[in-house]
């Protein structure tokens, strides 16, 4: 990791956090990631619809891939990683299918070769060697397993023989060697060699016996390891073959890692990802600091480019400030928050920068100001950043500070850039508040109760009430009413007259962009009605022509036909001029359509066989509640008045079970083949209604029932678009269905 990305982190307080997400990873690595991360995006949203098993921890390759390209030989533990490495993959391009296509078409791009394929058949999953494949190391392994039987039937047949020297039924270790502790006389019992004596002075003996056999058992370890050290070598060389492909591979490995990590992460804590990195504004819903425990969410939302926070001492300016700067470092790096990340947006910052803690110490020989100095000296330099400052005028006069920051700011301001400080005095605030581009937040007191809130004020200067603040931390009252005589009561109202000033300076700015908004509202209106004037009255002309052109066609015919004095001409010729009339009288935009116009709330109507009470109005359409309870909307056109049928004895006609009464379904408890035989029926019986929108509760459980729905809705040719339904109506347990 950088070394200003670590001095970030700590100034952050996101040591734990880092710590906590980074256990999660197979293998040891930083959090920071390499590669696309939109790609990154689209593993982490196709994994929240997959289950797969976690990735086996795996040891740093890059020593063991070194020794392959110098053709060195490698160890079976170093060899067995490989295949571990080679069988994860394999296990992915199983299970990963069509209907996670980024992932799918990642894993597709993966050919592992038939040699990798082979290697990996010849171990067990705990890294032995599969019997069968070798015969002389599994005759090897044989013998000594029988040499080892041998060794043990031997010493206990020497602990019943020698019962009568014996110290202890124990078989005793000295020196890694296995021995018997006899007594004086041994000898005359059993030949062996003695190997050390006791403390009470009895002998630790080597029994002859057991000698030869662990001679053997050595012999046949020696032989074995020979035979493996050659297969070690054969092994090494293929992989030598193969090495272009591991070194992607491992790089790979890493890569899903990283995102199989941050999944597992989010899923243990309930944390979620703000994935699209927006534009503009910094929107922060219900975020909570990684450090905080029992949080008050924090709701803001940074505009400007310059953002002053003010207000009460230890009223949680420089938490808000480090929240801020806490959010855009974990969205940028794609770790998952505890945040509301739908209503949420961050900006993708290239850099981030936090001055907060104070750099002098007896070590650098630096003063508090000179070493704020440095820091932003280093800043200036640099584009597109978010910049985070605690208490801009530490270590200084605030007079002079502020006008030297005041400067430093606006130089800063053109840049592409977000930077949010917190200071206590208001010289600053009140240099910078007429600033189209500055943005203010104050932090709340309650002079009632005489603590701070915890809460912030958008668009207002705070006092720092710095009086009541020492006094609730035990500072006597005596001792505050002096201060407050020394500090004035001039200097009280200048600073209350600053704060004013400033609030309604801010005011009248936004009831004058409120009174900009609503006059091009109203020239936008304005512009559509007499764009619509215009059409009626080019409408209107077209149809005036149009009636007359046909008027004239007709009389003109009847005209023709009365010149024969034939009545059968004449009656001929009315008819005639009564079809070219009938082509405009009749046309649907006419008689019927206005008829049925006539319409009103709460009169019976027919629509093609169904008869129901139209409950609602809306302009050319209507809501017509059917006598089933089904609620369809429909063109009035469409509708013709009809009288209500008596009631009738309903008492033995029952409803059908798939006859949707309303719009939603709850699948809870169903088997998963159950579930989506029912949504089935229902969505069919929704498209029958007229339904475009229903809602399916599914719950959350152990996910395979929600997955299940996410996949049938997915390959449904009628179901247009779905996604999880608000908090409000069940969250990620449900789904809005659009048909």
């Amino acid at each position: 990791m950088r070394p200003a990305l670590s001095a970030l982190i700590n100034a952050l307080d996101l040591e734990d956090f880092i710590c906590s997400f980074e256990s999660f990873l197979a293998r040891e690595k930083g959090f920071v990631f390499s590669g696309d991360r939109q790609m990154f995006v689209h593993f982490l949203q196709e994994l929240e619809s997959t289950h797969l098993s976690p990735l086996p921890k795996l040891k740093s390759l890059q020593t063991a891939l070194t020794h392959l390209q110098k053709f060195g030989t490698l160890s079976f533990e170093d060899i067995f990683e490989f295949v571990k490495l080679v069988r994860y993959f394999a296990y992915l391009k199983r299970v990963i299918k069509e209907h996670t296509p980024h992932l799918y078409v990642w894993l597709d791009s993966i050919q592992i070769p038939p040699t990798m394929s082979q290697l990996c058949e010849i171990f067990e999953d705990n890294g032995e060697l599969k019997s069968g494949i070798y015969p002389d190391i599994d005759g090897v392994k044989q013998a000594l397993a029988h040499t080892q039987q041998h060794i043990s039937q031997a010493f206990s047949a020497l602990l019943s023989s020698t019962r009568a020297y014996l110290v202890d039924q124990q078989i005793h270790y000295i020196n890694q060697t296995e021995c018997l502790l006899l007594k004086a006389g041994f000898n005359n019992a059993i030949k062996g060699i003695i190997i050390a004596r006791s403390a009470n002075g009895f002998f630790y003996v080597l029994p002859q016996s057991i000698a030869e056999l662990k001679t053997k058992q050595s012999t046949l370890n020696d032989k074995l390891q020979s035979l493996l050290y050659e297969l070690c070598k054969d092994l090494s060389a293929s992989l030598q073959k193969q090495l272009l492909f591991l070194r992607f591979l491992n790089k790979e490995f890493d890569t899903f890692d990283h995102i199989y990590a941050r999944h597992s992460f989010a899923k243990a804590y309930n944390l979620e990802f703000v994935y699209e990195a927006s534009k503009g504004a910094i929107v922060l819903r219900d975020f909570c600091h990684p450090v905080l425990k029992n949080p008050k969410p924090l709701t803001i939302e940074i505009g400007q480019k310059i953002t002053l926070i003010t207000g009460v001492n230890a009223g949680g300016k420089t938490i808000l400030l480090k929240s801020i700067l806490c959010a855009s470092l974990l969205s940028k790096y794609l770790l998952p928050l505890k945040i509301n990340a739908a209503h949420s947006k961050i900006p993708l910052f290239k850099n981030l920068f936090a001055i907060i803690s104070d750099p002098q110490n007896s070590k650098n020989d630096i003063s508090t100001f000179a070493g704020r100095m440095v820091e932003f000296a280093q800043i200036l330099g640099e584009d597109n950043f978010l910049l985070g400052i605690d208490e801009i005028e530490l270590g200084t006069d605030s007079d002079e500070a502020a006008s030297l920051y005041k400067v430093l700011l606006e130089h800063l301001s053109h840049k592409h850039c977000k930077i949010i400080l917190t200071t206590h005095h208001k010289n600053l605030a009140a240099l910078m508040a007429n600033r189209e581009d500055v943005g203010l937040i104050a932090a709340l007191y309650d002079e009632s109760v005489g603590r701070p809130l915890y809460e912030f004020l958008q668009g207002s200067i705070g006092k720092s009430y710095a009086f009541e603040t020492a006094q609730n931390y035990g500072i006597p009252a005596t001792l505050i009413n002096r201060a407050r005589e020394v500090y004035g009561e001039e200097k009280l109202h200048l600073n209350e007259l600053i704060e004013r000033s400033s609030t309604l300076e801010l005011e009248l700015k936004q009831k004058i962009r409120a009174l900009e908004q609503k006059e091009q509202a109203y020239e936008r209106k304005a512009n559509a009605l007499n764009e619509s004037i215009a059409r009626c009255e080019s409408e209107y002309a077209r149809t005036k022509a149009e009636l007359e052109r046909t008027y004239r066609n007709a009389l003109n015919e009847l005209k023709k036909h009365m010149k024969d004095n034939d009545n059968k001409n004449i009656h001929r010729g009315i008819n005639t001029a009564n079809a070219i009339l009938r082509t405009h009288t009749h046309s649907p935009a006419s008689p019927q359509k206005a008829k049925s116009h006539n319409l009103k709330k709460g009169d019976y109507a027919k629509y093609g066989q169904s008869r129901g009470v139209v409950v609602e109005i809306m302009g050319e359409m209507c809501v017509l509640e059917l006598e089933n309870g089904v609620r369809l909307k429909l063109p009035l056109h469409q509708l013709k008045i009809t009288q209500k049928p008596p009631a009738k004895n309903t008492s033995f006609a029952p409803t059908s079970p798939n006859t949707p009464t309303n719009v939603s379904l709850d699948l809870h408890g169903k088997r998963v083949e159950e579930a989506l035989e029912e949504l089935d029926i229902f969505l069919s019986n929704a498209l029958i209604a007229g339904f475009d929108e229903v809602l399916v509760y599914h719950g959350i459980g152990t996910g395979k029932l929600s997955a299940a729905v996410a996949e049938f809705l997915k390959s449904h040719p009628k179901v247009r678009a779905f996604e999880d339904a608000p908090m409000n109506l069940g969250g990620f347990g449900a789904k809005i269905v659009r048909l």
